[in-house]
């Protein structure tokens, strides 16, 4: 299964990862540092709780940081990938309720994290558009880039995880 999709017209974020409300966090593996080098972006326990939607050797978090490994596509999803995305966003607001620092990442931390992290929005009451606004004025003018994400989310991931199941 492949998981990233090439991109060179897209640029690497300029960081690792950027706050989008207090506590919760969106990034990836790979970033573009001051010098103009591409970097790795590795977690340690900068956080109390990763969701990782591509996992890459090395990249952390450290043993004892809980970690929640979900890879997806950066393309169609199907109902039970959908599923999980939304349990990885009950997770998230699980997580701030109770005062977590939550990183939630993939590979340039635009599309897949920025699903994730618009679901959770929404669960606590923004509107999608809303929460797309909100993630790419703090991540990146690149987040959510993913056409089909935006759909999802505009649909509702409930309604797109019944659309999905229907169409197998």
């Amino acid at each position: 299964m492949r998981t990233r999709r090439r991109q060179p017209d897209v640029p690497a974020p300029d960081s690792p990862w950027n706050e989008i409300v207090p506590g919760l966090w969106m990034g990836g593996h790979e970033f573009q540092a001051h010098s103009g080098q591409l970097e790795f972006a590795v977690v340690r326990d900068e956080f109390d709780l990763v969701q990782t939607l591509l996992r890459l050797p090395g990249h952390g978090p450290e043993p004892g940081v809980e970690h929640h490994v979900w890879p997806i596509p950066d393309g169609p999803l199907d109902g039970t990938q959908l599923a999980g995305v939304m349990r990885l966003a009950e997770a998230v607001c699980e997580a701030l309720s109770a005062g977590r620092r939550v990183l939630v990442r993939c590979y340039h931390g635009y599309n897949r994290s920025g699903l994730v992290i618009a679901h959770a929005l929404v669960r606590q009451g923004s509107t999608a558009e809303e929460a797309i606004r909100l993630i790419r004025a703090r991540r990146s003018p690149w987040a959510l880039h993913n056409e089909l994400f935006v759909e999802y989310l505009r649909a509702g991931l409930s309604t797109a995880r019944l659309l999905e199941e229907l169409a197998e």
